[in-house]
């Protein structure tokens, strides 16, 4: 038991570093680190999830905020509405089976890494820098505060990688601001979360306040990071990192003879999809992101 402990602290450290430099992703290592190593029950894991990335959250937040990355008109809105939907969500989640909230976990993921790998199309004038720094209309931050807090509340997920997504792509907030505005609502939404799941599942406190402990010290180091990572980049690699995620979880949800055969199948019908893009997709993101980082390989490096 001390030695899985130290494992799953040593993993807890990778939940604080991708809400520091994502501003998400931190329920998507929680949940499966809490289940699959620490030997939660799915809705154990998942309101665990909520008060350590709540926690974590509202620590990082101060460090974005310093640096000037947190739009807080947008970010209290925004929790605010989630809240409402979130305590809901932990309400229905504690009485929905374990297996059908995982499921919805990963299908959820797997949607959201789509979107994020595509990223948002530009306009023509893409010189135009104000839209990017203006404050989100009043009706669309409280319509997609209440959806994804709901969403949150619902399967402990769907923090970061439904708010980022939300700020950046439709938003058309930059990156940065995006993850540092997340950080505020994530942590208003996981709590009004944990609330409603505290109504009928208990915790273990003891590993879920070490949990966090550790998470905050990955958190402290992830904030320094972000910001200096390309936009792009940042966005791609944490979609990415979601697509994986998600698989994994569903695999897991698999009978246990299918999932060898399940795992092989989706990586080949990755390595599949990846060549048909590459090779006969104009627009293909794989290519676009090659002539991008060549592009930015030739230019000089910022001062």
């Amino acid at each position: 038991m001390t030695a899985t402990l130290i494992f799953v602290l040593a993993l807890s450290v990778l939940i604080g570093l991708s809400l520091g430099v994502l501003g998400g992703g931190g329920s998507i290592l929680t949940v499966p680190i809490l289940v699959y190593v620490a030997g939660f029950e799915a809705k154990e894991a998942i309101a665990a999830s909520l008060f350590v990335v709540g926690v974590t959250s509202a620590v990082s937040v101060f460090s974005h905020a310093r640096a000037g990355r947190v739009m807080w008109r947008t970010g209290l809105l925004f929790g605010a509405a989630g809240m409402a939907g979130a305590f809901v969500g932990g309400l229905l989640g504690g009485h929905i089976p374990g297996q059908i909230l995982l499921i919805a976990f990963a299908l959820m993921m797997v949607a959201t890494s789509i979107a994020m790998i595509r990223g948002r199309k530009k306009k023509a004038d893409a010189g135009a820098e104000a839209p990017k720094h203006a404050e989100l209309p009043l009706f669309r931050v409280l319509l997609d505060g209440l959806v994804v807090g709901l969403v949150t509340g619902l399967v402990g997920a769907g923090g970061g990688f439904l708010v980022v997504p939300a700020l950046a792509l439709l938003g058309g907030l930059p990156m940065a601001i995006a993850v540092g505005t997340s950080l505020v609502v994530i942590a208003m939404k996981s709590f009004a979360g944990l609330a409603g799941y505290l109504t009928t599942v208990e915790l273990d406190w003891g590993i879920t306040l070490a949990v966090t402990a550790a998470a905050i010290v990955g958190t402290l180091i992830g904030s320094r990071l972000a910001g200096r990572i390309p936009e792009a980049a940042l966005r791609k690699s944490f979609g990415w990192f979601v697509l994986l995620m998600g698989a994994f979880v569903l695999i897991q949800q698999a009978p246990g003879d299918l999932r060898g055969p399940i795992a092989l199948a989706v990586a080949g019908g990755a390595v599949v999809a990846a060549a048909v893009c590459w090779l006969f997709v104009r627009s293909c993101p794989l290519r676009k992101s090659n002539r991008t980082a060549s592009r930015q390989d030739s230019l000089p490096a910022p001062v």
